[in-house]
């Protein structure tokens, strides 16, 4: 739970544990780092705990069990889309808490495909891009991601195509090659990810002519977790 102590735990209506997937590169780290500070800056006296389902410690089930009796918690996926990470690691520390609940993830929505527009820039008549998410076997995971493509599609002269790094078709190479086949002058890699590390590696490594940069840096993706956070906590209002 790093530096935050019990009593402000204890003290708290409702806490945010921003859940990321975790990674082993140190600059995807400082942006993940900079994401959680950047929602606490934009919700004064809110308590925002780090967790990761993967590679990165402290584990999202550790910090569940750790959190004081009585105190609401909710998880915000620091994730793009649903998948294993969200339907099963997130759902499963939810419910070992009484008073947990999970918010959906970071995507898709209509503003994250206006950052993408922004990431890619002006690109040369006739190319093609390429939206390249992480990918999940869940086909959930596929259908938000086809949604923003459909968004992006709306802002942009190019043919897009949806692809993804594992789990999923098209892979992001034949997704090059479906659109050098079809005739773009060149193709543009659109990284529909939070941060640098594997996936995005990868995306180097994949026969385009241009990559754009993750997500991270931008105020967006606080606003989102916090709307999330929000729209949780007035579900279980609700309900």
């Amino acid at each position: 739970m790093g530096e935050t102590s019990t009593g402000a735990l204890e003290g708290a209506e409702a806490v945010l544990i921003a859940c990321a997937h975790g990674t082993n590169n140190a600059e995807g780290r400082a942006r993940i780092n900079q994401l959680r500070a950047d929602i606490a800056a934009l919700r004064p006296g809110l308590v925002v705990l780090e967790a990761y389902v993967d590679v990165q410690e402290p584990s999202l089930p550790e910090v569940v069990a750790g959190l004081p009796a009585g105190v609401r918690a909710v998880v915000v996926p620091l994730l793009l889309t649903v998948g294993h990470h969200v339907q099963v690691d997130i759902a499963r520390a939810v419910e070992s808490r009484p008073g947990s609940l999970a918010a959906v993830p970071l995507g898709p929505d209509p503003r994250l495909a206006g950052l993408l527009h922004e990431r890619l820039g002006e690109l040369p008549e006739r190319w093609g891009v390429v939206l390249a998410a992480a990918g999940s076997s869940r086909p959930e995971a596929a259908e938000q991601v086809e949604v923003l493509a459909a968004d992006l599609a709306v802002r942009r002269p190019e043919t897009i195509l949806a692809a993804y790094g594992a789990s999923a078709d098209p892979s992001v190479p034949d997704a090059v090659a479906q659109l050098r086949a079809k005739g773009a002058a060149g193709v543009a890699v659109a990284s529909y990810l939070l941060a640098p590390g594997y996936f995005h590696d990868q995306l180097g490594k994949a026969g385009a002519d241009s990559v754009s940069e993750p997500l991270l840096p931008s105020p967006l993706l606080a606003q989102l977790a916090l709307e999330h956070f929000d729209a949780a906590l007035l579900r279980s209002v609700a309900a």
